[in-house]
């Protein structure tokens, strides 16, 4: 080997090194020193066996999802039957599964070719005429009930997943439990009534038009509502910083505009001191949408609405273009952060219900961290004794491999942000023995290389040379089974995988790089006359 390459690797070898004690100074080390700065956030957190956290069953309403389509579809048949020429089409929901369309009789069959072209989904049932008018009734199909549901559960979980991302917990577990359940383990978590509320807020935006009329007498049930009507509240804080219910507003009950249009929400200063507001940005359709609303609707009000609760209404003083519009109500920067992730993951397609919640504490996981240390130290520790006594210096170099290894692999755990979990654990034991058998399957090459009479040069070179194909064989296979399980396995699961795997190849590097540095070293420099295995 030339001096060159006993140089870069050496190099390599020291930065590595370097780097990784670098890496895991976030993890024993806080407050950081300024100069480190860089790495907040880069460290390896505890799970949820380890730290305790807040353990989340979420059961989500499917047959609310089957509502929220049917009026989605009947907003939609309305004003398609208004585009095609039908006067007056009324157009109600009936049940859990079927609507409901009034029409003049001489449009059935415009009717039946609209529903069989447009809404493949729904089939003709029913139907009645009198005086004229004809009331048919829409069936939605079956299988149309049941990928619903369906969708509404994948919908809710993949929402839910990323509201928890933005929220800034590391390795979340989060996996569908049955029909209609959501599984939620939130490792750490240190406010989980504030993480429960951000991920069960449904989170239905919508735009609607305030009807200029005194609220209160319809508020209190002294008249009847006029038709096409409700009575929402506005959004109100206390002295405390609880919210309550404010003033009620009278707003029309359709709806001008939804959430799905929002394709950005950003947190703002407000106009009071240490407020906060969300700046809305519409896409095109939603752009063109508002433009269109306020146009029309110049010195009326407009009630932003979220899940049935107004939190401003603010009066159109102009046709407004460009998509934006604002949400203002005296927001803290924890609030305006939580509703800006909200409407930028999306609505919930379905309310959703805490079926179970239970708090872990910490004493489970420090029990577990304390019997996980013990064991790692007292196997650790004969380990290392073996390898000297029956290698001597050759096991001490293996040992100084493991140090290597468990170096490299919490490093790489912190460099990523990973959460060590007791599966994780599992996988770092696993790779520490693999790291072992490789070494000693390198010792024994050199021992049966020094038997035929080779020099020690000769004999540590073969020995790494013939050991390497049966040690790539099971690192290779093994590695990808762990990528298997990273793949298609859930929360622990892919902990053990990704320790599994950054082990596997830090083994590697340990073995075939690390201790073959030092062999290297000492042969260059004519000190090994003899091979101390």
């Amino acid at each position: 080997m030339s001096n060159t390459g006993l140089m870069y690797r050496t190099l390599l070898v020291v930065a590595l090194t370097i780097a990784s004690v670098v890496f895991l100074l976030p993890t024993l080390v806080q407050p950081l020193p300024s100069w480190l700065s860089f790495l907040n956030g880069k460290k390896v957190s505890l799970g949820l066996d380890l730290q305790g956290g807040t353990h989340l069953v979420l059961t989500v309403d499917i047959d609310q999802a089957v509502i929220n389509s049917l009026e989605v579809n009947a907003e939609e048949l309305r004003r398609e039957l208004r585009k095609g020429g039908v006067k007056s089409p009324k157009v109600e929901r009936v049940g859990q599964s079927a609507l409901a369309v009034t029409v003049p009789a001489d449009a059935r069959d415009k009717l039946a070719e609209m529903v069989g072209q447009s809404f493949p989904n729904f089939k003709l049932d029913t139907a009645e005429t009198v005086d004229g008018t004809l009331v048919q009734r829409l069936v939605l199909l079956p299988e149309e009930v049941r990928r619903i549901k369906q969708v509404a559960v994948d919908q809710s979980l993949e929402t839910i997943r990323n509201r928890v991302d933005q929220f800034g917990v590391s390795e979340p577990i989060i996996q569908r439990q049955g029909d209609r359940d959501i599984l939620i383990q939130l490792p750490g978590i240190d406010d989980p009534g504030r993480a429960k509320e951000l991920i069960g807020k449904t989170a239905v935006l919508s735009f609607k038009l305030v009807r200029d009329v005194n609220p209160e007498p319809y508020a209190k049930g002294e008249q009847p509502m006029p038709a096409g009507t409700q009575v929402l509240y506005e959004l109100s804080k206390a002295s405390s910083g609880e919210r309550r219910k404010g003033q009620p507003l009278v707003v029309e009950s359709s709806t001008l505009m939804t959430g799905d249009v929002v394709s950005d929400a950003r947190v703002r200063p407000g106009d009071l001191p240490n407020s906060r507001i969300v700046a809305l940005d519409l896409n095109a359709r939603g752009a063109r949408l508002f433009e269109e609303i306020t146009a029309a609707n110049v010195n009326r009000r407009l009630a932003i609405i979220l899940d049935d609760t107004v939190y401003s209404a603010p009066v159109i003083k102009e046709r407004i273009p460009g998509g934006r519009a604002v949400i203002s109500g005296s927001f803290t920067s924890d609030e305006a952060r939580d509703l800006s992730i909200v409407l930028r993951t999306g609505a919930l397609p379905a309310p959703v219900s805490v079926a179970e919640e239970r708090t872990v504490g910490p004493t489970l996981g420090a029990d577990s961290i304390h019997s996980g240390i013990q064991s790692f130290v007292v196997g650790g520790a004969l380990v290392v004794l073996f390898m000297i006594v029956y290698y001597r210096f050759a096991g001490l170099l293996a040992d100084l491999a493991l140090v290597w290894n468990v170096l490299f692999m919490l490093a790489a755990l912190a460099a990523l942000g990973a959460t060590l979990t007791l599966p994780g654990i599992a996988g770092i034991v696993l790779t520490l023995g693999m790291a072992v058998d490789a070494n000693v399957l390198i010792n024994e090459r050199i021992r049966e290389e020094l038997r035929l009479g080779k020099s020690p040069r000769a004999a540590i070179e073969a020995g790494y040379d013939h050991a390497l194909p049966s040690i790539l064989d099971t690192h290779i296979t093994t590695f990808l089974s762990g990528l298997i399980l990273f793949q298609f396995g859930s929360g622990p699961i892919k902990g053990f995988a990704v320790t599994l795997c950054i082990g596997l190849v830090s083994s590697l590097f340990t073995a075939f790089v690390g201790t073959r540095l030092i062999w290297d070293f000492l042969l260059s420099r004519r000190r090994l006359q003899t091979v101390s295995i």
